[in-house]
């Protein structure tokens, strides 16, 4: 019996620390796009499937989200791209698409941002710096009809109260003190589901 009871406490705390340390290792992938040149750009690019990219040294906001996902695994890509093959209508349509196209879809905040929430990652927006976790995911809303998405990390603010973003909102992959720059509309926390046993 006590065996039975230490084998079970052991998967319950594998279980939670594996839930917390995929997060740490996120923020760490994420931060870690900020050792690489890229340069924002916006354009059309026909890449791979599964598994595709932009060309290196390019990129906006999303492929920062992106490749900060594929370090550890999964393939933003394949997982949104599978999920509007057959929800396609659960998707906005501000480009006009009329299927899911998988060079692009996952490159788009918005597409994003419905995936995140289908998958019952969403969390709430609020104002304390504490509610964001290195992880965690956030979208933003510049104005204008322009949103934008980045990753927490664990570096701090210089007062120490905030955890900094990676994010590409024009100036490549960077690290900054962004996380209430501008009006929050999403805070994420996804981690793709393990097939159960």
């Amino acid at each position: 019996m006590k065996q039975i009871l230490l084998s079970v406490f052991f998967l319950i705390s594998l279980t939670s620390f594996g839930q917390t340390d995929f997060f740490a290792r996120l923020a760490d992938s994420a931060a870690s796009l900020t050792r690489q040149d890229v340069k924002y750009d916006p354009h059309y690019f026909v890449i791979k499937y599964p598994g595709g990219d932009v060309p290196a040294g390019k990129g906006v906001c999303t492929d920062v989200v992106i490749r900060a996902y594929r370090k550890l695994g999964i393939d933003l890509q394949k997982e949104v791209h599978e999920d509007m093959k057959t929800n396609f209508s659960k998707y906005p349509k501000k480009w006009g698409m009329k299927s899911p196209d998988k060079n692009i879809d996952h490159r788009r905040v918005l597409n994003l941002m419905k995936f995140f929430e289908r998958k019952n990652a969403q969390l709430a927006i609020t104002a304390k710096y504490s509610d964001y976790k290195p992880g965690d995911v956030v979208s933003w809303d510049l104005g204008g009809g322009i949103t934008h998405i980045g990753i927490v990390v664990k570096r701090k603010s210089l007062d120490g109260q905030r955890n900094l973003i990676v994010h590409n909102i024009g100036a490549g992959q960077v690290i900054e003190d962004a996380l209430f720059a501008f009006k929050i509309i999403g805070h994420y926390r996804y981690r793709k589901k393990l097939p159960q046993f």
